[in-house]
Parts: C-alpha cells; structure tokens; sequence
C-alpha cells in the first residue's frame, strides 16, 4: 500500500506476483496493491514505474484503487512503504471489525535495513529504479519466511 497506488505499490505488486510465479507458488497466494486516498483511483501506473519494470522483463496490469475495509478482513498481511501510509491504515484498520491483516512496512523486510521505500513520483528514473531494488529485496525475503 502507498499513498497513490501509482508508483511504489503497483511495482512491489508486479514484483511480488513474478517471484511468486518464477517459484511456482501463486496458488498459494491473493496479491494486490492499493492506496490510502483516493487521488488516484481508476489510474494506471506512473509511465516511469512501467518503463522500469519492462527493463526489468515484469509486467504491470494494476489500476489504483483505494483500500476497502474488506482487505483488512481478507488479507493476511498489508505491507506499506512509509511511515504515513503506515499510520493511515493502522487508523483504518481501527474501525474494521474482525481485522484480521497484519500491518507493517514493506521495509522490515529489507536485508539491507532499508525501512522507508521512498516516494519516486517528484524524484527520477534513478528513484523507480531504487524503489524497484527495494522491493526486490524485501519481497524475497518475505517470500522465504514461514507463513
């Protein structure tokens, strides 16, 4: 989850989704990706993130949607990149009965301690590319640890 679901949360989505798939294992899991506004709903990922990802041989087919009190009912975990989007669905989350989603940082995953995925959308190709990098790590380690 970022805060638009343009930039950061479509490219941990798409990456999640291929390194599920490259170890055979998407049966196993409901990904998605979502926003905690409303800014961006009905977009699709920013120009910058899919020329990214497409370098990186990944396809992105997501459109920016806002999070429903039903994903803190269905999902079991709810990863975010920042420690506003953070706060922001803990407060959400507050008001869902039955909340069944553990919350965190996409971040407390990074074997490089890199907490925070930054925001790319005012920086540049280099800023996609870090993001990218981020969420490489953090989705493989994620992967690896028991569910």
């Amino acid at each position: 989850v970022s805060i638009g679901n343009i930039c950061r949360s479509p490219i941990a989505e798409a990456v999640f989704r291929k390194l599920v798939t490259d170890e055979k294992v998407e049966n196993k899991w409901r990904i998605d990706s979502a926003a905690t506004s409303a800014y961006e709903i009905g977009n699709p990922p920013d120009y910058r993130g899919q020329t990214c990802m497409k370098k990186h041989g990944i396809t992105m087919n997501h459109i920016a949607r806002q999070i429903t009190k039903d994903d803190f009912q269905s999902f079991d975990y709810i990863l975010c990149m920042d420690e506003s989007n953070l706060r922001d669905l803990k407060r959400k989350s507050n008001q869902v009965k039955d909340c069944k989603a553990k919350i965190e940082l996409l971040g407390t995953y990074d074997p490089q301690k890199q907490l925070i995925i930054e925001d790319p959308y005012y920086g540049n190709e280099k800023d996609f590319e870090t993001v990218y990098e981020q969420c490489v790590r953090c989705c493989k380690a994620f992967l690896e640890k028991p569910h």
